[in-house]
């Protein structure tokens, strides 16, 4: 990697934090090269300062604004991401005790290094990193970050890639090679098989494609231990299906595997910490294709836990996935049941693409999760889940239907749709993410984004503390 953690060294050269009109506090020297250059310290902006011969010095990393509000200090330190990118070769070392907060500044340097290269040929441009060795704030778990980090890449390069080379099949290695590193155990049910073990809903929506549909339930941990079970849409891509896409509303359909994607990388930090759960990651892999057998609007599936559905759209297919995974998991009672998909354009038009909604009826598990949500500086927000709507989904030839008749609440009746497959798990909450970035930020480029995942590991690292915590 080009940038690294390391222990103390004295010939790190320091990085000082200025907020913006606030630059008299840097030593002389940072502070003449700053006039000259009009550097203000905007928000991730950073100056490198030379030395004698021309050579780097010190460097300064800019906050922006003074902000004075409850959790800055997190949120600020994402910031610290843009180093990676923008010093030079050597070591460095944050100038004194940062005004931001320690974890999450030294998470942010691992993150904002990440590339996605796999097919770019050779170095090109931007490619070509500087090899930066960053000393480790004081009390940061070098390990842990790591872990994190490591995990947040996996979600990234599995959102990344396109769909040519991230089909069910990949989608399933992809959970395979994650169970061996930690001695998982890995079972899939494949094509007709989902409709003889009472998967339909599976089925209809992936039996389009030349890839063959399937579900993947990943087991790890002990069994005595609390049942923690995630369930990630696997969409690997979605043309809508009947209900075909416009052709722009197609370009960034690889990334709807995104739930699926976040699962996994959840489940990597889990077992790389070793946690005390009986984990359990399933997820149902499909493709919604367009093709003589693809299933049709106005069809009504019967779903594995007997509900009929009627399909109001066909690309409202996500839902119907995740319903019979849900009700899978929701067998043999787990004590908390988490799904996360990229299920709505509703929710990015509620919150944009960097605030992912969440759905729970359980208020200590959504405290905590929205504490650690800041704590951590992973946004997320919980919306709610406001059962008269759930009458919008009403259906003349079915139990229910997919979608509801207007275009109100399209986040919320999706939650509440899959919450109609839920009634025995302890706890259940569903995140509706993005799963993408728009924009480069100081933590990443353009691309597939880890979204809530490392406010959820929070929670769960707290409530179920392992042999590395």
């Amino acid at each position: 990697m080009p940038l690294t953690l390391v222990d103390q060294t004295n010939e790190a050269l320091p990085v000082w934090l200025a907020e913006t009109g606030r630059l008299d506090a840097l030593p002389e020297a940072a502070r003449a090269w700053a006039k000259a250059l009009r550097f203000s310290a905007e928000a991730g902006s950073v100056l490198v300062v030379p030395g004698e011969g021309g050579t780097p010095a010190s460097a300064v990393l800019g906050l922006g604004k003074p902000d004075p509000r409850r959790g800055a200090a997190e949120w600020r330190g994402l910031l610290a991401g843009a180093l990676a990118r923008k010093l030079p070769d050597g070591d460095w070392r944050f100038a004194d005790e940062p005004a931001v907060d320690h974890d999450v500044a030294a998470l942010a340097l691992l993150l904002g290094q990440y590339r996605f290269g796999r097919y770019r040929g050779g170095a090109k441009g931007d490619d070509k990193q500087p090899q930066i060795r960053f000393q480790t704030p004081g009390g940061v778990d070098r390990a842990e970050l790591s872990a994190v980090a490591d995990a947040v890449f996996l979600a990234r390069d599995l959102i990344n890639t396109p769909a040519n080379d991230m089909g069910p099949a990949e989608l399933e290695a992809a959970a395979r090679t994650l169970a061996k590193t930690f001695g998982a155990t890995v079972e899939t049910i494949e094509g007709d098989q989902l409709l003889a073990r009472n998967f339909p809903m599976i089925h209809a929506v992936g039996r389009a494609s030349t890839s063959a549909p399937r579900l993947i339930d990943l087991t790890w941990g002990k069994p005595s231990d609390p049942k923690v079970t995630l369930v990630g849409k696997g969409v690997i891509f979605d043309t809508g299906g009947l209900d075909i896409k416009p052709a722009a509303g197609m370009l960034q359909m690889k990334k709807d595997m995104g739930g699926a994607a976040n699962v996994l990388a959840l489940a990597q930090m889990v077992m790389a910490r070793g946690l005390a759960v009986r984990l359990r990651v399933l997820i149902p892999a499909v493709e919604n294709a367009i093709s003589g057998s693809a299933f049709r609007p106005g069809d009504v599936l019967t779903s594995r836990k007997g509900k009929t559905v009627e399909i109001g759209n066909t690309d409202a297919e996500g839902r119907l996935v995740l319903a019979d995974a849900l009700a899978l998991a929701d067998e043999e009672a787990p004590e908390m049941l988490i799904d996360m998909a990229t299920l709505t354009g509703a929710a990015r038009v509620a919150l944009g693409p960097d605030l992912p909604p969440f759905y729970t009826e359980d208020d200590g598990f959504a405290a905590d999760l929205a504490t650690a949500s800041e704590r951590v500086a992973d946004p997320l927000w919980r919306m709610p889940l406001w059962q008269p709507y759930a009458a919008n989904l009403s259906s003349k030839v079915a139990d229910t239907n997919n979608v509801t008749s207007d275009a109100f609440a399209g986040s919320l009746t999706a939650a509440l749709f899959l919450q109609g497959f839920v009634e025995k798990a302890a706890s259940w909450t569903h995140l509706d993410i993005f799963g993408w970035r728009p924009k480069p930020g100081p933590t990443g480029p353009v691309g597939g984004e880890a979204q809530g995942i490392r406010a959820l590991y929070a929670v769960l690292k707290q409530r179920y503390p392992g042999e590395r915590n």
